[in-house]
């Protein structure tokens, strides 16, 4: 069923895109999808108001005068919450007037579907349309396409305005990944999300619940969990509700989203206009939805997409807000602001005093990883794990995705998990599930089948360890990160050469040039000899109370003379300091992640002091939240759970195969000889 869909979606895709043919040479080809992609709304809406349009152009006329809304009647009439009282249609505009016959058209929508074709700029489109001739053609090719939802159902047409964008992004040399989630992906997120929750759908016939997409973009996550939900209602019979919420910043894929909810209905309130719910503007640093909160949270933000132009907003609101608002941890790098989403998601989860929320979210790798302890990213997975909203984290398969062949991850995020989950977190590893496509489409050479996406949901449900699920407690992805020190240990050595490193020292070049001679020449005497480090100060100290043309002796000339006379010595007595201090070697300085659980002291006699006698953890290196030595940090390290070893091939085995490889090429030059 699902590869039908998919061929019927990619023929009329084609059928569709084949509009370009006529606009070649009066257009450019990165106009084209500016054009055909509102020419396909256009009809689809047109499709759908078909077979009441005569009743509503009736009633206009008979109700002429009155006072009375006619939206109300109008959306009465046609079952949908938007309407048109245009007397044409794309197959009635005529070929003399097209230009003003289409903005009449488009103007007598209702103002729910004509701000799909503002956001487009359509106006402009039709004026360049028309002044180049081919307005007419175009209108003409569409009236004869049919893309009422009876001969083109929702997913496909979902399908369609996939191939549709990918194909619009790949003439402007755009990311499509910015709004564009593969089928495949959707669904499986969807059904990890909602799945779980089905008993409660099915027990609770009349359960409202509201589902939200921060990067709704064409609206495919928010169109599948409604059709989950839909499946329900086919299997029971109950009657239970999504109500979508969205968020998008670019107009044209917000623009297909109206559409799409201009098109769905609630049983529990069919003249709600969903399309209401589809805002525009960016999520990060212009929340439309701000204060409020969802049952069921989903997103697929765009992977290591710098959030500079929310920098301001983002950054005032972690300062002013703190954890009141959404960003209450350490910001990440600005280069990467897909974390800043799992944070937003987990701001918007419903309270566990109303039913709690769960989500799930699409990231590449780097979210799991990036960030050394204390520095933004990590303490973003601090502040998840320990507050104990990760569920399950999923590795995806490769090359699924259609501008990046990187891996990806889904991550399940709730604040009412069951008793069996507390504390812990599930990794899945689904980078073998997947079926390889016969054609692929950019960088997507692979799909998850439907029983590959159930396979999925069905170890993520039974919550079991298994080869390819793993279970662990939050605790186990933490670490300490100390800071080690080793003892100085120098003695001085003063060469003629040494002299010349001087001359790039800051301290150095202050002195003027008769200090600089007076210096080289008291220094030179001592050529040749070694000291232990502790002479250097006092003789430098000495010499210039007993010449004055050497000037004040201060640390920033001292650290001057250390750094080129001083020779690292390992059977030197290490180095003290006024107060009778180690003095540690910068250049040995060195950090270690010390397992949370585990005694730094154990940690250093095992690990460390075995092959580092002298070396010694730095005390004042603090976490600022605990004021314990060290400071916390979190990373997920998938490859070191699933890692497999694969044994090298045998040597014979290996000899043989070079062996025939040279056969070949002998052969090969046999016959160029000849």
């Amino acid at each position: 069923m699902a590869t039908q869909l998919n061929n019927q979606s990619s023929t009329l895709a084609s059928f569709i895109w084949k509009n370009a043919d006529d606009l070649w040479g009066d257009f450019k080809h990165t106009d084209f999808g500016k054009i055909i992609l509102p020419f396909t709304l256009l009809r689809r809406l047109e499709c759908v108001l078909e077979a009441t349009r005569e009743q509503a152009l009736e009633t206009i006329a008979d109700l002429a005068g009155q006072n009375i809304d006619l939206n109300v009647v109008l959306r009465q009439i046609t079952g949908y919450p938007f309407y048109n009282t245009s007397n044409y249609t794309l197959a009635t505009l005529g070929a003399t007037r097209t230009r003003q016959n289409l903005e009449d058209y488009i103007a007598k929508f209702s103002d729910n579907a004509r701000v799909i074709f503002e956001q487009f700029d359509f106006a402009n489109t039709i004026a360049r349309m028309d002044k180049q001739g081919v307005l007419y053609r175009i209108c003409q090719n569409f009236a004869d396409t049919d893309l009422h939802p009876d001969a083109v159902p929702e997913r496909v047409m979902s399908n369609i305005y996939e191939h549709l964008i990918r194909r619009f992004g790949a003439e402007v040399n755009e990311a499509a990944e910015d709004f564009m989630t593969p089928r495949d992906v959707v669904h499986l997120a969807i059904e990890l999300l909602l799945d779980p929750d089905d008993e409660l759908f099915v027990n609770n016939p009349g359960l409202i619940r509201t589902l939200y997409d921060p990067t709704c973009g064409t609206g495919g996550f928010l169109s599948d969990g409604m059709e989950h939900v839909q499946s329900l209602r086919d299997r029971y019979s109950i009657a239970p509700v999504v109500v979508p919420h969205g968020q998008e910043l670019e107009p044209e894929t917000h623009a297909v989203c109206l559409a799409g909810m201009l098109l769905k209905t609630l049983e529990s309130d069919p003249g709600r206009d969903l399309s209401q719910n589809i805002k525009i503007g960016s999520t990060l640093s212009n929340d439309q939805y701000s204060g409020e909160r969802f049952h069921y949270c989903i997103s697929n933000p765009p992977f290591g997409k710098k959030w500079d132009k929310d920098q301001d907003a983002v950054v005032r609101e972690h300062s002013e807000k703190k954890f009141e608002g959404r960003f209450g941890p350490k910001l990440p790098r600005v280069s990467d602001g897909s974390m800043l989403f799992l944070l937003h998601l987990i701001s918007k989860l419903e309270t566990p005093e109303r039913g709690g929320g769960r989500a799930a979210i699409v990231l590449s790798g780097s979210p799991l990883f990036n960030g050394n302890a204390g520095q933004g990213e990590s303490e973003i997975r601090r502040f998840l794990l320990e507050n104990d909203y990760v569920e399950a984290i999923i590795a995806l398969p490769t090359e699924i995705f259609f501008r990046t062949g990187i891996g990806t991850y889904i991550w399940i995020l709730s604040n009412k998990k069951g008793d069996a989950r507390q504390g812990k977190v599930q990794l899945i590893d689904a980078t073998s599930l997947y079926t390889q496509m016969r054609k692929s489409e950019g960088n997507k050479k692979r799909a998850i089948s439907g029983e590959q996406t159930r396979q999925i949901v069905n170890s993520y449900s039974a919550f079991e360890p298994t080869d390819t699920s793993k279970i662990f407690d939050y605790e186990e992805f933490g670490y300490r990160r100390v800071k080690v020190l080793r003892a100085l240990r120098m003695k001085i050595v003063i060469t003629e050469g040494s002299f010349d490193s001087l001359e790039t020292d800051k301290a150095w070049n202050k002195l003027s040039d008769t200090q600089k001679e007076a210096w080289t020449s008291t220094l030179i005497a001592h050529a040749g000899q070694e000291h232990e480090y502790d002479w250097l100060e006092s003789f430098a100290k000495s010499a210039a109370k007993k010449n004055a043309t050497l000037g004040k002796v201060g640390k920033p000339l001292i650290k001057a003379f250390v750094g080129a006379f001083g020779v690292h010595d390992p059977d030197a007595e290490p180095v003290l300091d006024g107060k009778g201090n180690i003095v540690p070697d910068d250049g040995l300085t060195d950090f270690e992640n010390v397992p949370l659980g585990t005694s730094i002291d154990d940690y250093m006699a095992s690990e460390v002091l075995p092959w580092a006698e002298d070396a010694f953890v730095d005390q004042s290196f603090c976490d600022s939240q605990d004021e314990v030595v060290g400071v916390v940090g979190y990373e997920i390290n998938f490859n070191r759970y699933f890692y497999r070893y694969q044994p090298p091939r045998d040597l014979e085995k290996i000899d043989a195969d070079l062996k025939a490889v040279e056969a070949d090429i002998a052969s090969l030059l046999d016959e160029v000889t000849e």
